[in-house]
């Protein structure tokens, strides 16, 4: 059995690492939309939150995170609702939580989402869960067989040799996480017994509202739509190939399934940043992981220089021009130690990729400037 190392474990530098300007994208898919984001009611929303002074706030207790929403007239919560607007026929669902005197505000933030690869972030933390216990170590290797390869954008699928190897317990965690390794987060998922781990993870720390249920080749299995058959049927036309992904895509938006409230996965991202969820050591992992992920869109657009971001996104299929999940999680961090938590998830949306990077990198624009211009 072949060994293999992908990288070397993350470095912990977490409160050093700044936002560079982003990597021009490579080639993005443009797809056909039903309905445009209305500019103006962007352009408007900015204009708003940057000349509102002194909004009125509600506290976030320990208890209440993931339920507060500020008052109507709040600019802040005004701008958010103007996101919303602005994504239909999408559905947009964002939780922003403001470390500094625990003060949120949400829109949809009580309905449930599709975290496509988002899962990976709690994932990593059920795993370093099991490191602090003394049931798993860093250095640790883990065997994948040729048969346990994901679909995707895979390190290690790239490096896989025979039929099986086996790789470091760290760089599957930063295969996953950082890189968002769909063969690596599942065979994390196998070390700790299932989805159903982190689930009762989640819900051992009170975070309620975010769930996993299944690994990266069911969610596959979702969208391919073969009906349980292991590939698609001979002779298939490009017509029966779209209907069938189509009917894919409505199956994923109505499984209930590997979802999460945006207050939930705030709350998840609030018991990170506070220590509540792991070891300082490994707090300070998982934080280094994620400030690594390697999407250079969506909110870190719309970051100012000099701040962190540990985020972890998720992207779904597009099919005949609508994307069922296209989300960023994540904890600004400002110089001076101010934080704000961003939860935003965005369903079923008509947009092209990049009006859907233009939104999230606005909606981070905004948020900065409401809560620390």
């Amino acid at each position: 059995m072949a060994t293999w190392r992908l990288s070397p474990p993350p470095k912990m530098r977490c409160r050093n690492e700044r936002i560079r300007s982003p990597r021009k994208p490579g080639n993005q898919e443009q797809h056909p939309m039903n309905k445009r984001f209305n500019a103006n009611i962007l352009r408007a929303a900015l204009c708003m939150v940057c000349a509102a002074v002194a909004p009125a706030h509600t506290a976030l207790g320990a208890t209440a995170a993931t339920a507060a929403i500020v008052a109507p007239h709040d600019a802040l919560q005004k701008t958010l609702d103007r996101f919303a607007s602005a994504a239909r026929p999408g559905t947009l669902g964002v939780a922003v939580l403001d470390m500094q005197g625990s003060t949120g505000w949400q829109v949809n933030g009580n309905q449930a989402f599709p975290m496509m690869s988002v899962f990976k972030a709690p994932l990593g933390a059920a795993v370093l869960d099991r490191v602090d216990k003394g049931e798993l170590k860093l250095n640790q290797r883990v065997t994948i067989t040729r048969d346990e390869l994901r679909p995707g954008r895979s390190a290690i699928r790239g490096a896989f040799q025979g039929d099986r190897m086996s790789f470091p317990l760290a760089d599957l965690l930063h295969a996953a996480i950082s890189e968002s390794d769909n063969t690596g987060a599942d065979a994390l998922l196998r070390l700790i017994g299932g989805p159903q781990a982190v689930t009762a993870y989640l819900r051992a720390h009170g975070i309620h509202g975010m769930t996993v249920d299944m690994g990266e080749g069911q969610v596959a299995d979702v969208f391919r739509n073969l009906g349980g058959a292991a590939s698609p049927p001979a002779g298939e036309t490009a017509p029966q190939r779209q209907q069938r992904l189509q009917g894919g895509l409505q199956a994923y938006l109505s499984d209930p399934r590997n979802r999460t409230t945006p207050a939930a996965a705030a709350d998840f991202l609030r018991k990170l940043s506070t220590g509540a969820l792991l070891s300082p050591t490994s707090t300070q992992y998982l934080m280094t992981l994620l400030n690594e992920q390697v999407t250079p869109r969506r909110l870190r657009v719309g970051l100012p220089a000099g701040v962190t971001f540990a985020d972890k996104c998720g992207t779904s299929l597009t099919v005949n021009g609508v994307t069922a999940a296209f989300n960023d999680i994540g904890i600004i961090t400002w110089p001076d130690g101010h934080r704000v938590i961003v939860a935003a998830f965005l369903m079923a949306s008509h947009a092209s990729r990049e009006e859907r990077d233009r939104l999230f990198a606005d909606l981070a624009r905004a948020i900065v400037a409401a809560r620390h211009p």
